[in-house]
């Protein structure tokens, strides 16, 4: 789970965002006047970001009320309910929006990782995420991966070391890459970028932990595992989907990794009702 001071800071900048110096509308109703909300889904969806949906409400009034009748990971269907509210009608129609927005992408995210996790089951690969995440959410989108049970790959440029070509260019060659990245930091492992069989032989001899296979062909993955022979760990990557993936992961690598897990997320269709209390 994320950090509650990380889901603090994450709603105080999607209250900041949105209800500013105030909510204007939502004044048009008595302060004292109470409400009840209920949440549907309209679509199949992985439940995930209620810690994020609660802080937002209870930011706003903590008296507000928010019973869940799913738990977080839990798979739910259209047309069911996954939520009571109920407290402030000022604060139940203030925070609905943020609430919501942060809902409906988690629970976008975790349902895609699943999907895609359950594509490779039985094979032995693992699907991992990138760095291509929604900026400002970067934490909250890894958690959602997992929570759909995928893997996470480095959280950002500080904790693991990913050389791609630029950074060999730059340094002379994969040799000099990787050799200099050990003296940087011994305690990642070291992962090299190689686009073809050549680069391979070249990152297997510089002792790379991790080889990045970019674009490889189904031929070539295969290829690329005979000669890796279990010595580094394999990730394939680039033209990966829903259609493919199964393929890939049949071809002996140790990862996939999918930037459309962060990337091209659809939120999730949800509704939610208010009604005012005589």
């Amino acid at each position: 789970m994320v950090d509650p001071k990380i889901i603090q800071d994450d709603v105080n900048r999607f209250l900041a965002e949105d209800v500013g110096s105030g909510d204007l509308t939502a004044q048009v109703i008595p302060a004292d006047k109470q409400a009840k909300a209920t949440l549907i889904t309209r679509e199949a969806m992985l439940v995930c970001g209620q810690a994020w949906f609660d802080k937002v409400f209870s930011s706003i009034d903590e008296s507000i009320q928010v019973d869940w009748q799913y738990q977080e990971g839990d798979q739910a269907f259209a047309g069911d309910v996954l939520c009571y509210l109920s407290g402030s009608a000022r604060g139940l129609l203030t925070g609905e929006r943020a609430a919501l927005n942060m809902l409906q992408t988690l629970s976008a995210t975790a349902s895609l990782a699943n999907q895609y996790a359950k594509a490779v089951s039985g094979t032995g690969a693992v699907v991992l995420d990138t760095r291509k995440t929604i900026p400002g959410l970067r934490l909250a989108q890894k958690y959602a991966v997992t929570c759909g049970g995928a893997s996470n790959h480095r959280i950002g440029l500080y904790d693991g070391v990913l050389i791609k070509e630029n950074h060999i260019m730059a340094a002379g060659s994969i040799a000099k890459a990787v050799s200099a990245a050990r003296i940087v930091s011994n305690s990642v492992d070291v992962e090299v970028e190689v686009e073809n069989l050549a680069e391979v032989k070249q990152a297997l001899a510089a002792k790379a932990d991790i080889l990045l296979l970019d674009n490889f062909s189904l031929d070539e993955l295969v290829q690329a595992v005979e000669l890796n022979n279990g010595v580094a760990k394999l990730e394939a990557s680039g033209n990966v989907n829903l259609s493919t993936i199964r393929d890939i992961a049949k071809t002996g690598v140790d990862f996939i990794s999918v930037g459309a897990l962060t990337k091209n997320v659809q939120a999730v269709d949800l509704s939610m009702r208010v009604d005012l209390e005589d």
